[in-house]
């Protein structure tokens, strides 16, 4: 395998697996916000409130998977080679 092809599936790997779970946490989140927004409609502007925030949060992890992505795809390296 050449560098070039390990380097693509090292940052394919990486911002696959690293939005993975955001993705996941986001879905839970979502849902027990309407959950907890059907069960106590007086309280929705706060349970929302603090939703956007943890999905924002979350979404943070996500946004560095993709920095590592870049910069595995993007920034050259060289490979050590010892002597």
């Amino acid at each position: 395998m050449s560098y070039e092809a390990a380097t693509q599936i090292a940052a394919a790997l990486a911002i696959g697996l690293g939005s993975l779970g955001p993705g996941i946490g986001i879905g839970l989140l979502a849902a027990k916000a309407m959950e907890a927004v059907g069960r106590n409609p007086e309280a929705s502007g706060d349970v929302l409130t603090n939703m956007i925030l943890a999905i924002a949060f979350a979404e943070a992890i996500a946004i560095y998977a993709l920095v590592v992505a870049l910069a595995i795809k993007f920034v050259p390296v060289t490979p050590l080679v010892i002597h």
